[in-house]
């Protein structure tokens, strides 16, 4: 039986998988290139950035951008290469399969599930947040007790929070959207994004006239400790902030509903990675020049700096573009989800229902349900705000196989069709790999024992089922 935990899918039968019109083929690069964006940019610039500076790196939180998103670089022309060869749903759970295993692929999908199900649920909270925030501009209020996770306290009230109802419908309304079809879906991503990129540039061009240059002095402040301040902060703010990159892999989870996967998947990661650095670095250097790092550790640093500008009607536009920068990473961090679990369900390791699909929409639409649903319940129910490190720990361990994927295939099946070839192999995924380790590190001892322990409960679960479920074995 242990024999059967190291049995590898074969190359052939991925790509034959590939070819399966089950799903649709219906994506471009840009709706590609668009669904990167939709991840990427989300709660961890609206929100974590401001952390990171007042916390841990001051000024030079703009370094610390620089740091992750080269982390996320390696793994990216990683990731572009794997999709080409291997044009599935699967993402790192199907590099995995057919490289170290059927334990190792499903540690990837566990750790997939945490990455894609717990950022849904976190993005909800703080979309609910941003949301609330619009609607009391204009006297709209709700009962704060609906408007937070169960025994979470509500600033400025006494009342503690039962149900986040926001967040809950918020997820709720993005399933049903997604069920109805990815084209569907795709074209209401486009449209949010843009919205989201008018809002941001807006921010970057008409901050920039009210930078003083003084708040950038000193712009790597002296260290106050381990992870505050100095250029340990700056690690351990880019060990946070990773979880602003987080999205652009999602990419790949389109693979079977992209037409000409092998060209266009490669041009949805690196594109959007590429795009969402440059603002990331624009965004963090007019935000923390507009207001102090110290005064930054809020939830809504972005606005903060709006309001210190003074201009009130532009406060009211961030808020619209960061509901809809969130409602798009909803959509997409869902979206990658269903098409994870839709693979493994194909491969027996959990239930069918998760690949059943419709026969009118040809969409997972059972899968779609259960995970929005619970992926709303977690929303509503359960504070998830110091859950970032988590998920972002989580996905730096992924990206770690997939770099280490690319090495092992390059020395095992040399001749496979690799129609996008990652640069500068065998030193650019052990870049990959060094760099991810480094950010591990930054994260902290604390979040790598938490991670442990749901890693543990994954294997249980493939004991008990997945090893006796699985199509290979059979």
């Amino acid at each position: 039986m242990i024999k059967n935990f190291f049995q590898k899918k074969p190359v052939a039968t991925i790509l034959a998988e590939a070819e399966s019109k089950t799903l649709v083929r219906s994506l471009n690069g840009f709706h590609l290139i668009a669904f990167g964006i939709g991840a990427i940019i989300g709660a961890g610039i609206f929100v974590l950035s401001g952390k990171a500076a007042a916390e841990h790196a001051g000024p030079a939180v703009v370094l610390s951008f620089v740091l992750a998103g080269l982390a996320c670089a390696f793994a990216a022309l990683c990731y572009a290469e794997l999709a080409s060869v291997l044009p599935v749903s699967g993402s790192a759970y199907t590099y995995a399969y057919a490289t170290m295993g059927e334990l190792v692929a499903w540690c990837m999908a566990w750790l997939l599930i945490l990455e894609y199900g717990l950022t849904s649920s976190i993005v909800a909270s703080g979309w609910s947040g941003y949301f609330l925030s619009l609607l009391r501009d204009f006297g709209i209020t709700f009962p704060p007790e609906y408007t937070a996770a169960y025994g979470e306290v509500i600033k400025g009230s006494t009342a503690t929070g039962i149900f986040n109802v926001p967040a809950f419908l918020a997820l709720l309304l993005v399933s049903i959207l997604l069920s109805l079809g990815v084209k569907e879906s795709a074209r209401v991503n486009n449209i949010i994004v843009t919205i989201k990129l008018v809002v941001i540039m807006s921010f970057i061009i008409i901050g920039a006239f009210y930078v003083d240059p003084a708040n950038w002095t000193p712009f790597i402040p002296e260290n106050e400790g381990v992870g505050k301040f100095g250029y340990d902060g700056i690690l351990k703010g880019a060990g946070m902030i990773f979880f602003a990159y987080i999205g652009f892999e999602m990419v790949s989870t389109a693979a079977q509903e992209t037409v000409n996967p092998q060209k266009n998947i490669p041009i949805g990661i690196i594109g959007s990675l590429i795009i969402c650095t440059i603002i990331y670095i624009a965004v963090a250097m007019v935000m923390t020049g507009i207001v102090s790092y110290k005064d930054l550790g809020v939830p809504d640093p972005i606005a903060l700096a709006v309001d210190k500008i003074g201009l009130g009607w532009f406060s009211l536009i961030i808020k619209i573009g960061a509901i809809a920068g969130l409602s798009t990473v909803m959509l997409i961090v869902l979206y990658g989800q269903t098409r994870i679990f839709y693979m493994v369900s194909k491969d027996g390791l959990i239930p069918p229902i998760f690949s059943k699909i419709h026969p009118k929409f040809k969409t997972p639409f059972a899968n779609t349900y259960i995970v929005g649903f619970f992926a709303a319940l977690a929303a509503g129910l359960t504070p998830l705000s110091k859950l970032g490190d988590l998920v972002s720990m989580g996905t730096l361990f992924a990206f770690c196989v997939v770099c280490f994927t690319v090495l092992y295939l390059r020395k095992s099946q040399p001749d496979l069709n690799r129609p996008f070839v990652c640069p500068g192999a065998p030193v650019v995924p052990i870049l990959g790999i060094a760099s991810c380790l480094y950010l591990i590190y930054g994260i902290g001892w604390s979040v790598f024992v938490t991670l442990k322990i749901y890693f543990i409960a994954g294997i249980v679960i493939y004991l008990l089922y997945g090893q006796f479920k699985s199509k290979l074995s059979r």
